[in-house]
């Protein structure tokens, strides 16, 4: 994965990407880009973080990768085919391949269903289709919760347990990629270990090609064989992970190397 250059059939390829936001909703002034020029390949199967401080546009980065958004310069495909061409069941199938898990569980998931309804409703919507309770049993447990929760509402759950929900409502539907958009970040510390690994495990048992978005460059470098360093909208540099976090090209990507070494030791 480089920013630069596509590999041979990457699983998602984006071309000279540029996005921005309906004038409404530029809060910062100005009618600049979002996100400008983006370009970058994902394989399958791989893992790969995406990093910068905030308003760097990773999540809305992740959103245009996935369909959510639709960019208004370059190209983006998925499986070798425009996000665009995809339309009616085909948007469908773009929705099911592609799955978020969102960075605050408690607002992802609606406080009137409970949670056996929160993980139906994405599996009728996508693959038309009612899962039977042994099915929710078994999605619930991959998760490392019990079946008891699917009667309960989301008030009635900790953060920990409500976004491993929200992990079991994004695999429920066997997506091919899986993008985790600062997944621990709304979580107590103690927690938020339990939840990367239990992202690790699933990613190797199911064989998912897994993007992380973070802050956290220790994360990243635990758990990601590649990186994208963000910066203003713009890719600053990518490629393998331990080259770019050994020998940084990029000024701003040393500036957060010692910025996350300085917490590091605060911690300590």
């Amino acid at each position: 994965m480089t920013s630069s250059s596509t590999q041979h059939s990457p699983l998602v390829a984006v071309e000279k990407m540029s996005f921005h936001y309906p004038r409404a909703r530029i809060t910062s002034g100005g009618t600049g880009w979002t996100l400008q020029d983006i370009s970058l390949a994902i394989s399958l199967k791989s893992t790969v973080g995406i990093v910068g401080e905030s308003g760097s546009g990773k999540s809305t980065l992740i959103r245009v990768m996935c369909g959510l958004l639709r960019h208004q310069q370059g190209n983006v495909r998925f499986n070798g085919k425009d996000i665009t061409e995809y339309q009616g069941d085909g948007a469908n199938e773009l929705r099911r391949q592609n799955q978020i898990v969102f960075q605050n569980p408690r607002r992802s998931l609606d406080p009137r269903m409970t949670i056996r309804r929160s993980l139906t409703e994405p599996i009728r919507a996508l693959q038309d289709r009612t899962p039977d309770d042994d099915e929710l049993v078994s999605s619930i447990k991959r998760v490392g919760l019990g079946p008891e929760v699917l009667s309960r509402f989301p008030h009635q759950l900790s953060g920990g347990q409500l976004q491993r929900v929200g992990i079991a409502r994004s695999l429920s539907v066997n997506p091919t990629i899986l993008y985790a958009d600062e997944p621990v970040s709304a979580l107590d510390v103690s927690v938020q270990a339990q939840v990367l690994n239990l992202l690790m495990n699933l990613r190797d048992q199911m064989g998912l090609t897994l993007v992380m978005v973070s802050h956290d460059l220790g994360v990243v470098s635990r758990m990601c064989e590649d990186i994208v360093v963000m910066r203003h909208g713009h890719i600053v540099e990518a490629g393998h992970t331990s080259d770019v976090l050994s020998r940084p090209s990029s000024d701003y990507t040393a500036t957060l190397l010692k910025a996350a070494r300085a917490a590091s030791l605060e911690r300590s």
